[in-house]
């Protein structure tokens, strides 16, 4: 896809085109502002991409700002892991990291404009009674009883405020806009409040911090921000948006546009849910494969250029929506499809030892990229005794079953043919090794006897492999919309995560952290950035090798 395609189908483009040409903007500068109080998901994605992607597509600039307004949230922590993942997905923000906290006093300045011009008031009323007096969608809320204090009494309670001189929950600074209004964001919103928390940048300097409301839109203008891109759920507060710059005296005035926000199938995406999940270990973290975040999908084994390429797919629109999980699927797979070096694993191992083949090892060869016309090699050590995965074996079976069977022929991947004579069962009836002879004269090469051979399954060297933990993910949820229940706790899938302990190729010995491989005839599998070591090798299923809707999405 190109950048054409996304421009015609992309409403935020248009926009600025017609900004470009009508003379509004000469210059193009968007900005992504996450509150450093979590981690980044895949809706962040969608954003990032739509920010960072306008502004380079019209050789702009895009600002990364952190929305530092809540210290009661915000953690070192999570601007490091912010940071590292827009780098991971190929983006690069303009300039030095902007913070919300860089305008404190900026911002404190404009509020006290807002008291001067009889347009903001310090209010006493508590939580509570500011929720009650606002009233509701069908009644419209009633004028606090400190609303019409005078300039220089409000003046003095904000100072008051500012100094630590009047305790947190007991006062707030509101706007003085339209109790009545039928847009309740514009019923006196709450411009700062007190906290006696200490800032991650500015520690004890500031008692009193600023709503994102009040913040976001000064920031943007201060920044010189042309087009200021947020979800849907902001929509309403881009009357705030616009009412606080018209009122107040600054010379920059960007405009807010919103998109849908991100839904996707069989996940949340919600902090606060994603939260509850780790907090009470649903899930072993942050970082844990089976969720949407960037660290997750990144410890899964997904790819910067499959999620990039997942937000072109979707698209931008107004319209709400839930994407199916099978777009990103679909994504993954593409790109691993092309780009991840092959190699055999068992998972589930079962021994096999060939009769009439001496102790000798033979060095095989393979393909790493067999899609590739000049593919490297790999070399894989073949002998006597190896690991099938125990579901290509049956004593009996039908002729639909084209895998190993007691007394017939099966080819092993990349080696020879191979017969199944008789099995060794322990004392439970389970199968524990089966011993087969094989035909030499068939390395990759049909016999000459003209014998049909349908299967081939695959195999490691049993004196040659590498055990190896695999652990096969699966969606963390089992009903399509888990989003929208209350209980969606209740709806895990509580077999989302099945470890097994296998073998795999020598030739992974070297492997690294996030390195992708395709298990051939099994799927893709990425090497686990925190639980692998050179004595433990672990890897993490990232995706099948095939879903019946591929051809579908291909179409898309």
């Amino acid at each position: 896809m190109n950048d054409l395609n996304i421009q015609k189908r992309n409403f935020i483009y248009q926009i600025i085109e017609n900004d470009l040409n009508n003379k509004k903007n000469i210059f193009v500068r968007t900005r992504f502002p996450p509150e450093p109080n979590g981690h980044l998901h895949l809706g962040h994605v969608k954003s990032i991409c739509l920010n960072f992607g306008v502004a380079k597509y019209y050789n702009g600039e895009c600002n990364l700002r952190f929305d530092d307004t809540n210290p009661a949230k915000e953690k070192i922590e999570y601007i490091k892991s912010i940071k590292k993942d827009i780098k991971w997905l190929g983006f690069k923000w303009k300039g030095k990291i902007k913070y919300s906290s860089d305008y404190f006093d900026i911002l404190y300045k404009y509020a006290v404009e807002l008291i001067k011009k009889k347009l903001a008031y310090v209010d006493e009323l508590d939580f509570k009674q500011i929720i009650e007096y606002r009233g509701t969608l069908k009644h419209s809320g009633k004028n606090s009883p400190y609303r019409d204090r005078s300039v220089e009494e409000n003046l003095i309670l904000f100072e008051k405020m500012r100094f630590g001189e009047i305790k947190e929950g007991k006062a707030c600074l509101r706007a003085k806009i339209d109790m009545s209004s039928s847009c309740i964001i514009m019923r006196d919103p709450v411009l700062y409040r007190i906290k006696f928390i200490k800032h991650h940048k500015l520690g004890d300097k500031w008692c009193i911090y600023p709503m994102y409301d009040f913040s976001h839109c000064i920031s943007d203008a201060l920044e010189g921000i042309s087009h200021s891109l947020c979800t849907l759920e902001f929509q309403d507060n881009r009357r705030l948006y616009d009412w606080i710059l018209d009122n107040i005296k600054i010379n920059s005035r960007p405009r807010q546009y919103e998109f849908s926000r991100l839904n996707i199938e069989y996940s949340v995406l919600s902090k606060r849910k994603l939260n509850e999940l780790v907090n009470n270990k649903y899930v072993t973290g942050w970082d844990d494969p089976r969720l949407l975040t960037i660290s997750g999908l990144r410890r899964r084994g997904y790819t910067p250029s499959s999620l990039r390429d997942f937000c072109d797919r979707i698209g931008i629109t107004r319209q709400d929506s839930n994407v199916k999980m099978e777009m990103l699927e679909f994504c993954i797979r593409r790109d691993l499809n092309k780009n991840a070096s092959r190699v055999m694993a068992v998972i589930d191992p079962v021994r096999v030892i060939i009769k009439n083949m001496n102790d000798k090892v033979e060095m095989l060869i393979a393909k790493k990229y067999p899609n590739k016309i000049n593919s490297d090699i790999r070399r894989i050590p073949f002998s006597n005794e190896i690991y099938i995965d125990r579901s290509d074996f049956r004593e009996n079976s039908n002729s639909k079953y084209n895998r190993l069977v007691l007394g017939k022929e099966v080819r092993l991947r990349n080696a020879y043919v191979i017969k199944a004579e008789k099995v060794e069962k322990d004392i439970n009836g389970k199968i524990i090794t089966i011993y087969c002879s094989y035909d030499p004269s068939t390395l990759n090469k049909n016999p000459s006897d003209g014998r049909k051979i349908k299967g081939v399954i695959h195999w490691v060297s049993v004196s040659h492999s590498l055990p190896a933990e695999i652990r096969l993910y699966d969606r963390l949820f089992n009903i399509p919309n888990p989003g929208f229940k209350n209980d969606y706790l209740s709806h895990i899938n509580n077999n989302s995560l099945i470890i097994r302990k296998g073998f795999v190729e020598f030739s992974l010995h070297n492997a690294k952290s996030e390195d992708v491989f395709q298990f051939e005839r099994e799927g893709y599998f990425c090497v686990d950035n925190s639980l692998s070591s050179k004595n433990n090798l672990v890897f993490n299923k990232v995706i099948g090798l095939r879903d019946i809707t591929l051809k579908k999405i291909n179409k898309w």
